[in-house]
């Protein structure tokens, strides 16, 4: 519906990020404490959103493990999205990759491997010595590569992350949080879906060696399809997950388990409760008409209004079901209008609360009309 005069707040954002609150039809219906679980530090957002849905020290230092490895991927996948580099590539394996500590895929010294083979065994083996010759294919050193490890944990927000290698073996400057984790989650899932499938493969075989992915959650629930391990003696049992419901994906990020099943039955509850009290709309589909208005002086009018971009709300579920939306478009709308113009704004609430404000736009375009359109629009406009 159409209501009066506002103030256009500009927003850039893909998604608006939502208050959460706990609003129903009838009474409020409390959400339960996140279960008390075996981690130092945890965090459970919404994908789409990137809302908290649970957490415990979600920005304290921590070693990051292997987890370090997401880093070390999201750059292979660049290079592959890029065209800089190619799956079937061969890379010959260096002796400092050879020599590596740790987990290992059981590469062999000076023997070219593919590409691929080295995602596998980085992302399903853990494997340190197949991180760290794709390390060094991309950068030529791994002490290089933690350069570019950096620059993106900073484009990408992580501010409370600094990488000193590229496989997560433990080193004084070698840091990262559990809120940083779960955005370079994100990140690998919405830049490169066409990898993401590499994170749920269960097993893989290389030189007769079957080799099992260490993440157990994958045969335990169908809804999970992703994303690593980590564990040293001082990080302990690190787990970043994400299953997707119904069209809902969350992420999890559990660090300092003290087991191998600790973590996995953390965040295995985390998921769940999230899962339970939790729900994400689409509240508005880029492109969709949802209002309209007149234009003056134009050559065409009235002109349909949406959103560019997907909007999605993150609230209880108690209150899921009360979302409604209003739009407000500026009075005396005057041509030309391009796509990216503010016109109005997209009020979302649920009970008494405003969950969003979001701006409008035109979804197509508006030129000028003729001399003699706007000459006439411009006398009625006088009276308007």
């Amino acid at each position: 519906m159409l209501r009066a005069p506002f103030a256009v707040r500009s927003l850039s954002a893909l998604v608006i990020f939502a208050v959460l609150v706990t609003v129903s039809s009838g009474a409020d219906v409390p959400i339960p404490t996140p279960p008390t679980v075996d981690a130092r530090a945890f965090l459970v957002v919404d994908y789409r959103t990137d809302k908290t849905l649970a957490a415990l020290d979600p920005d304290a230092r921590m070693e990051p493990a292997s987890l370090t490895k997401l880093m070390t991927a999201y750059i292979v996948f660049q290079e592959l999205a890029g065209g800089k580099l190619k799956l079937q590539d061969q890379v010959v394996v260096s002796e400092h990759a050879w020599r590596s500590e740790g987990s290992r895929t059981f590469i062999e010294l000076g023997k070219p491997v593919s590409v691929e083979l080295l995602i596998l065994g980085m992302v399903v083996q853990s494997g340190n010595d197949a991180t760290i010759a794709l390390a060094e294919r991309i950068a030529g050193t791994e002490e290089t590569f933690a350069q570019l490890m950096n620059a993106n944990a900073k484009r990408l927000g992580m501010l409370g992350t600094h990488f000193e290698n590229s496989s997560g073996l433990p080193s004084p400057n070698h840091y990262t949080t559990a809120r940083d984790m779960s955005l370079l989650a994100i990140a690998l899932i919405r830049d490169f879906p066409q990898y993401y499938k590499y994170f749920s493969v269960r097993e893989f075989e290389y030189n007769g060696i079957k080799q099992q992915n260490r993440n157990g959650l994958l045969g335990r629930d169908s809804s999970i399809d992703g994303l690593k391990t980590g564990h040293t003696d001082s990080a302990g049992f690190c787990l970043v997950t994400s299953a997707l419901r119904d069209g809902m994906r969350v992420v999890s990020v559990v660090l300092g388990s003290k087991s191998f099943k600790g973590r996995e039955d953390a965040s295995g509850a985390l998921i769940n409760y999230a899962f339970t009290f939790y729900d994400t709309k689409l509240v508005a589909k880029s492109g969709a008409r949802l209002a309209s208005a007149p234009v003056w002086k134009a050559a065409t009018t009235p002109v349909d209004v949406g959103v560019n971009d997907d909007l999605y709300i993150t609230l209880p579920r108690s209150a899921s079901g009360d979302i409604k939306t209003t739009v407000d478009v500026r009075p005396k709308l005057i041509a030309p209008l391009s796509r990216n113009d503010d016109i109005g704004v997209l009020h979302v609430v649920a009970g008494s609360q405003t969950l969003a404000t979001v701006p409008v736009h035109p979804l197509t375009p508006i030129a000028q009309g003729g001399w003699w359109r706007r000459l006439i629009d411009t006398i009625r406009l006088w009276f308007a």
